[in-house]
């Protein structure tokens, strides 16, 4: 063997495990892309006799913008949710829109040239004139499980929003992610709970000592017996560990409301 031929493998090797660290950093490149989606809650009160044209128009036109805007993947997810019971009902909302966008720099003109999208004049399909919108507030999705079996289309009928205030809400959703999402999955999987999915969100805007949530968690259900009677298996055992450490940084109790899930346009 020539002298120069020794150093051919120690070359070859090197050369080797340099693309191979390349091809790792530029794996953990992709893993570091920051997740810039944003969802926004919008929050209208529709009087009792706009409700059907309301509903309607948002089903039958709006939802096709929806998914026009989905196809394109300027959207990845639509739904329009009805209140169920309620407090000071003619003053406050009666219908949540929630909106999902992968890119919260590019949300501008997704519901543009409605018209040509919708295939109806503006005048047809506007809801704004029967409509008031009572608050709006932008939230970015943390973490989302559901049951094994479960099919949306016909178990995601009610969802039950569970806003929670504390002034550590990372440190809260944090505690779900690591408490909560293994035992519901669990206990959905085994049928020890009607629930069929569970997700929650981090408040990003409005703030202050007038917003009464900086987190929201949600319960999805086939029926709404479930939501507010759900049977839940005895022997079922909760991680009071959880619970003990949230009524720590819990500023107070945490509120629920109920909604009929009545469209949505999703991505998956």
């Amino acid at each position: 063997m020539k002298k120069s031929d020794r150093f051919i493998p120690i070359i070859y090797c090197i050369s080797t495990c340099f693309l191979i660290l390349c091809f790792q950093a530029g794996l953990h490149a992709q893993a570091q892309v920051p997740d810039r989606s944003i969802t926004t809650y919008q929050y209208r009160h529709v009087p009792d006799d706009k409700i059907e044209e309301f509903v309607k128009r948002e089903t039958t036109y709006w939802s096709k913008v929806a998914q026009k805007a989905i196809d394109s993947k300027a959207m990845s997810f639509w739904a329009l949710l009805e209140k169920v019971g309620g407090y000071d009902l003619t003053n406050s909302s009666n219908y949540l829109f929630i909106n999902t966008f992968p890119d919260i720099d590019k949300t501008e003109g997704v519901f543009s040239d409605a018209e040509s999208k919708a295939g109806v004049k503006l005048s047809e399909m506007e809801t704004g004139s029967m409509s008031t919108v009572t608050s709006e507030f932008f939230l970015h999705e943390r973490e989302w499980v559901q049951a094994a079996k479960a099919t949306p289309a016909k178990d995601f009928n009610y969802v039950v929003l569970n806003y929670q205030n504390t002034n550590y809400p990372d440190s809260l959703i944090n505690l779900e992610k690591k408490y909560w999402e293994p035992f519901i999955k669990a206990a959905m999987d085994k049928g020890q709970t009607p629930q069929v999915a569970w997700g929650n969100a981090i408040v990003l805007s409005p703030s202050g000592s007038d917003i009464k949530f900086s987190t929201v968690s949600f319960d999805l259900f086939k029926s709404l017996g479930d939501a507010l009677m759900p049977t839940i298996d005895p022997k079922l055992v909760y991680p009071a560990k959880l619970f003990t450490m949230l009524n720590k940084i819990q500023v107070n109790r945490p509120g629920t409301i109920v909604y009929r899930i009545v469209k949505v346009v999703s991505a998956n």
